[in-house]
C-alpha cells in the first residue's frame, strides 16, 4: 500500500477541535476517537501531536492507543469489513465467513488490500446476536450473513 501523507489540514481541525474542550487527561480519550476519525487511524507522529496538545506524556498516549482495540496505529482500508466472531456468531458459521472474505480478497484478517480498498478484521461482539452471523461494512450492518452473500455484499463496496 502506498505510504499517506499526513494532511496538514487535518492537524490544524485536530487543533481546533483541542482548543474548543476542555484539554486534561480526561479528554484524551475523546481526542483520540476525534483525531481517528480525521485521519482514519493514529500513526506516532498524530500521537506525539496530541501529547504535546494536551501536555500529556507521550507514553500514556501511547498506553491508551494501544490498550483499547478501537484504536487503530495502522491505515485501514476504505471499507473495513468487521465480522462478528462473537459465540452467536460463532456457533452460526462466522469463522467459514470469515475465510471466504480472506480468500475472495486475497489477504487475511487484520491485513488492507495492497489498493488501499477493503480491511477485514474480527470483532468479539456487536450486540446483534439475534442476527448471527454478523458482518459490519464500516456503519453498514448485515445480518444472517451467509457464505453465498460474502460476493453480493463486496460488490456494493467496489468503485
Amino acid at each position: 500500500m502506498k505510504t499517506r501523507t499526513l494532511s496538514q489540514d487535518l492537524y490544524t481541525q485536530l487543533e481546533e477541535y483541542i482548543d474548543s474542550i476542555e484539554a486534561n487527561d480526561a479528554a484524551l480519550i475523546e481526542v483520540l476517537h476525534e483525531a481517528q476519525h480525521l485521519f482514519g487511524y493514529l500513526p506516532m507522529e498524530v500521537q506525539l501531536f496530541i501529547g504535546e496538545k494536551l501536555n500529556i506524556p507521550a507514553s500514556k498516549v501511547f498506553g491508551v492507543v494501544s490498550f483499547y482495540s478501537y484504536f487503530t496505529t495502522e491505515p485501514k482500508g476504505k471499507y473495513v469489513i468487521n465480522i462478528c466472531t462473537g459465540t452467536a456468531c460463532f456457533v452460526r458459521n462466522a469463522n467459514a465467513i470469515v475465510k471466504e472474505f480472506e480468500n475472495t480478497l486475497n489477504i487475511k484478517t487484520g491485513e488492507t488490500t495492497g489498493n488501499g480498498m477493503y480491511t477485514i478484521d474480527c470483532l468479539r461482539c456487536v450486540g446483534a446476536c439475534g442476527l448471527a452471523p454478523v458482518v459490519m461494512v464500516n456503519e453498514d450492518v448485515y445480518g444472517k450473513v451467509t457464505v453465498d452473500d460474502v460476493q453480493k455484499i463486496i460488490a456494493k463496496y467496489t468503485e
